[in-house]
């Protein structure tokens, strides 16, 4: 004889606690929170990321700006990591500025780059050598790092939410097991209490 399922969740069990239907609801909210709720803050917070991100851009665009200049002298320091995952090293560079002036300065050039060579390098307002603004690539590449990162996050707060409502459950489960068994040993070991 099959029973139906439909209502299951309500029927009446002597053997049902109350933790029981807690944590049985909390399983729900979890799949709720982690198939909906957490990819929307990670969306939300890529959003926010991405304004951000492109702001900085703007700001770097406007206050940075490109030279070609020919390299004049090496650097023997070690190279850094650029933008681009490109490896770079200081290098004396020497330009000609739209007015006539030449100028010379330390600034970063590509690793490969070799004497006499033309080579494009920023500078700040101060006439400090800089890293280049952020481009589209990477204005993207923040914004789906911040949102994968927040998507994680949230899964993570929600998965340990969940196994803090879990272990009280599971306490409480127990105190009312040993509640019971309290009163119901006497009888069937037919000791008294």
């Amino acid at each position: 004889m099959r029973s139906p399922m439909h209502g299951w969740r309500r029927r009446r069990s002597p053997l049902r606690r109350r933790s029981d239907v807690v944590e049985a609801w909390t399983v729900l909210v979890v799949a709720v929170l982690v198939l909906v709720g957490a990819p929307l803050a990670g969306a939300a917070a890529a959003w926010w990321a991405h304004g951000e991100a492109r702001r900085l851009s703007v700001e770097q665009r406007a206050e940075r700006h490109r030279v070609r200049a020919e390299v004049i002298g090496g650097n023997d320091a070690l190279p850094s990591v650029r933008a681009g995952g490109q490896h770079a090293y200081r290098a004396t560079v020497r330009w000609t500025e739209p007015d006539g002036a030449t100028r010379t300065a330390s600034a970063r050039v590509p690793a490969d780059s070799r004497r006499g060579e033309q080579v494009d390098v920023w500078f700040d307002r101060q006439g400090r050598s800089v890293l280049p603004p952020v481009d589209e690539t990477g204005v993207w590449q923040h914004t789906l790092t911040v949102g994968a990162c927040a998507t994680g996050g949230a899964v993570a707060v929600v998965l340990f939410g969940h196994l803090l409502v879990r272990r009280v459950a599971l306490r409480r489960r127990m105190a009312e097991w040993d509640r019971a068994w309290a009163r119901v040993e006497p009888e069937w070991t037919h000791r008294d209490a």
